[in-house]
């Protein structure tokens, strides 16, 4: 593989950044549901974040087929570094930190979330061979999901602190021969404006040569936004895969920020070392989708392999759905990861395969588009007052069900096309 050397800087940067961005991401929905009591509150400001970003997820994929991704990698971590740093010095000072600040701590991880990734797999398309797309793809699976791990386990500890000497952590009581105390907030929001400085230093030390020629659109946002959605139009074969292999994704992401929170809090009755420890287990899933993942592609073709996880997710739904145990939690939240995570390689394998470098920003921000339209849509459902009663938040696990089921039909019907799909390029 070339590039090796800056393709392992750019890991360590995604390492580092990444560990404090999953602590306070892990912390930020716990912090309203159980330390605030305003899961209600946290809900309306997730969906007008997200809707937020829909315009903003439209824009960011211009900028990457415009500018020089390292840059941009460069601008988006400096400025999580001074804003998320600035609510930290708030809290510090202050002695807490407001929901509306906590929030726009959520709100910032989000958008630079939605710059990160597609510029992230952009850059490695630019300098990876072809062959070596999938391996690259894993890896960036592996490096991200090993990451999350670490963040889970430390944000059990960070957020419930110990109690004689014992840590609760993925359902084990381990003994300490000391005892934690839970850490405030801002004291995580500072370790996480710390970690984007860092991965700033790094990113500066990137060398690289690029191996596709980026062909530089000069022309105006909304002339480059119109080529993408026109190179979609004459490909919608290709659009179809796009918004039906995301549904996964679409609707974990709700599921993990605000259904899994409340699932744990209110119907399960359990405490934040609980919820720490599904993320864990959903990041252990998608570590072993990483390191399997091409393995399966070996023996199967990758829409088929697309449907099959699809398929296991819906079962793991309806699953969750219908009982009541935090183990059953445990053991859907790993094959939940290992399919979301396993979908996510497939598909953006695929669309590297398909899509030309110059034009994979814009078509992969109206897929993400789309997907954002849909998650606002359920994140306001979720916060009816039917979802905040008594234990009525699990049938939130079906809804998703019901989605993905519809989602997989399209998968299903075009599935022989999709496999010998030939894009057209004006």
């Amino acid at each position: 593989m070339k590039n090796k050397k800056a393709i392992g800087l750019l890991f360590l940067a995604n390492i580092i950044s990444g560990f404090a961005q999953g602590i306070s991401m892990i912390a930020i929905p716990w912090y309203f549901a159980d330390i605030l009591g305003m899961s209600g509150t946290y809900a309306i400001g997730y969906a007008l974040l997200t809707f937020f970003s829909l315009f903003w997820g439209l824009y960011s994929g211009t900028l990457i087929d415009k500018y020089s991704r390292k840059k941009l990698f460069l601008f988006s971590n400096l400025i999580c570094a001074i804003i998320i740093g600035s609510i930290a010095s708030y809290g510090i000072i202050n002695g807490s930190t407001p929901w509306i600040l906590a929030l726009a701590v959520f709100g910032t991880t989000m958008l630079h979330y939605n710059i990160h990734y597609p510029n992230l797999y952009a850059f490695g398309q630019e300098i990876t061979e072809p062959k070596n797309y999938a391996k690259l793809n894993a890896y960036i699976e592996i490096q991200g999901q090993s990451t999350s791990i670490f963040a889970g386990g430390f944000a059990a500890i960070l957020l419930t602190g110990t109690t004689d000497g014992t840590l609760n952590i993925l359902g084990l009581n381990i003994p300490l021969p000391f005892n934690f105390v839970a850490w405030e907030i801002h004291e995580i929001f500072l370790m996480d404006a710390f970690t984007y400085l860092c991965a700033f230093i790094i990113i500066l030390f990137i060398k690289h040569v690029p191996l596709i020629k980026k062909e530089i659109d000069q022309g105006s946002m909304f002339t480059r936004l119109y080529k993408g959605f026109k190179f979609l139009k004459e490909n919608p074969l290709l659009f179809i895969f796009g918004v039906c292999s995301y549904a996964i994704f679409t609707f974990l992401i709700v599921e993990i920020f605000v259904l899994v929170p409340a699932y744990v809090s209110h119907y399960l009755n359990e405490s934040a070392d609980v919820f720490a420890s599904s993320e864990v287990y959903y990041s252990i899933g998608a570590l072993l989708a990483g390191f399997g993942i091409c393995a399966i592609t070996k023996r199967t073709d990758i829409i088929t392999s697309i449907i099959i996880l699809m398929v296991l997710t819906i079962a793991s739904c309806i699953l969750l759905t219908f009982t009541k145990s935090v183990a059953i939690l445990f053991a859907m939240s790993l094959v939940i990861g290992l399919c979301n995570a396993g979908t996510r390689i497939l598909r953006i394998t695929y669309i590297f395969e398909k899509v030309s470098n110059n034009i994979i920003g814009r078509s992969g921000s109206v897929f993400n588009s789309i997907s954002i339209i849909i998650r606002t849509f359920m994140i306001i459902l979720f916060s009816m007052p039917f979802f905040a009663s008594s234990e009525n938040i699990r049938y939130g696990y079906l809804v998703g069900a019901a989605f993905l089921t519809f989602a997989l039909i399209p998968l299903v019907k075009n599935r022989n096309k999709l496999k010998d799909l030939e894009i057209i390029s004006s």
